[in-house]
């Protein structure tokens, strides 16, 4: 099969945004360089394929970064590969890449057949020192860094130490058997997976993934959130309406858009706000003017605008409670409430995801249930993200009933 014929074909099964390292929680702030060290990272794709291709990323970096060698492999448990799986990447048929600042790089495809939810193991060598690391913030599955080349090592070495965040990569490709098509959400901490358990892929868009998963037409979710994003204003990564065109329309095989963010505009908009008080540090961490209802319904009609555009289907999670939260206030459940009413009555989205009505207690709805919530009345626990998951029609997606 050419490669012409081969790029036609490319499904995005797996993504994590990418954002500069200290525009996301902190989490390399106390890491130390990377700089003549393997990296190895753990991720688990959502549909299957029998070619695979991995897009590394330095778009956040000050400067090139080397890759000096890299593999990938079916992962086996402790941060082993399993036997026989491991394939050497190269780019542009060399070893190693130079990547330049503010680029990614597709490495070239090489034939791995996966099933659906299989779990890769990606390494890479860093030969010379990162300025400025490209990542994701964090990770909730354990990756690792190994002093020097080992990027061929088939377990672990016991000098390895846990990687906090998602470094250098950014997405996993695959050609599958049969025409696919990919669904990819966006969307900040609660489409992250904040407060599921780590090493478990409960965020909602996984547990979406393993309702798919098998069915070609549409079992390929790709997670788009980062942890405290904004649609209308930079803080922690790119706002969803920066990042839209690279993170969301630039997807190989893009089928539906879900987007689920919004919700920290309003949260950091109506926070409270007092020179005293203990929010003070953390909002300095959100710059912009605050916004009100009607900016983030016009951020979403420029997304559905740009997506339809397209040719895509565009749905939108209504946002859910956070009542509780030292952050609410009286104006931003008001706030929150006008731009629920938009989202499931004013006829913009291709359809709606009623999380709110999932997640709200039925006394105190304002508030999330309390069986849901990670003890913090913000983000979901596994129970609740499955919730979440298991509410979605998932017709939605193009599948038939008998599909279902």
């Amino acid at each position: 099969m050419t490669e012409t014929t081969d790029a036609t074909g490319w499904v995005r099964s797996w993504g994590a945004s990418p954002q500069a390292a200290h525009d996301g929680i902190g989490s390399l702030d106390d890491h130390p360089p990377l700089a003549d060290v393997t990296l190895r990272q753990v991720v688990r794709i959502s549909g299957g394929g029998r070619r695979v291709r991995i897009r590394f990323t330095n778009e956040f970096g000050t400067a090139p970064c080397t890759i000096g060698a890299a593999r990938v492999g079916l992962a086996a448990p402790g941060g082993g590969v399993r036997p026989g799986s491991e394939r050497v990447l190269t780019f542009s048929g060399a070893p190693a890449v130079t990547v330049p600042a503010g680029a990614p790089i597709l490495s070239d495809p090489v034939d791995l057949p996966l099933p659906a939810l299989a779990k890769l193991s990606i390494s890479l060598y860093l030969p010379g020192r990162v300025e400025t690391c490209t990542c994701h913030d964090p990770a909730l599955e354990t990756g690792w860094t190994i002093p020097g080349d080992a990027v061929a090592a088939p377990t672990l070495p016991a000098n390895a130490e846990v990687l906090p965040v998602r470094a250098l990569i950014s997405a996993v490709e695959l050609l599958p058997g049969v025409p696919a098509r990919a669904v990819v959400v966006v969307g900040d901490s609660r489409t992250d997976g904040a407060g599921s358990t780590p090493d478990t892929n409960h965020s909602w868009p996984e547990l979406l993934a393993e309702r798919l998963a098998g069915r070609d037409v549409a079992g390929y979710v790709c997670n788009q959130g980062i942890s405290g994003n904004r649609m209308l204003n930079d803080g922690i990564g790119a706002a969803a309406l920066a990042r839209f065109d690279r993170d969301v329309l630039a997807t190989p095989g893009l089928g539906h858009v879900v987007l689920s963010v919004g919700g920290n505009d309003i949260v950091i908009s109506f926070a409270p706000r007092d020179d005293d008080s203990p929010l003070t540090d953390f909002l300095k961490m959100f710059p912009g003017a605050p916004v009100t209802a009607d900016d983030v319904i016009a951020g979403y009609r420029q997304l559905i605008a740009r997506a339809h555009e397209r040719g895509v289907r565009v749905y939108a999670t209504t946002i859910a409670p956070y009542g509780g939260t030292e952050i609410h206030t009286p104006a931003g459940e008001s706030a929150r409430q006008a731009v629920n009413e938009w989202i499931r009555t004013g006829g913009a989205f291709d359809a709606v995801l009623d999380f709110d009505a999932v997640w709200r207690d039925p006394d105190r709805p304002s508030r999330i249930r309390e069986d849901f919530h990670a003890g913090d009345h913000l983000h979901g626990n596994d129970a609740g993200y499955r919730a979440l998951a298991d509410s979605i029609d998932l017709s939605l997606f193009g599948l038939r009933e008998g599909d279902l």
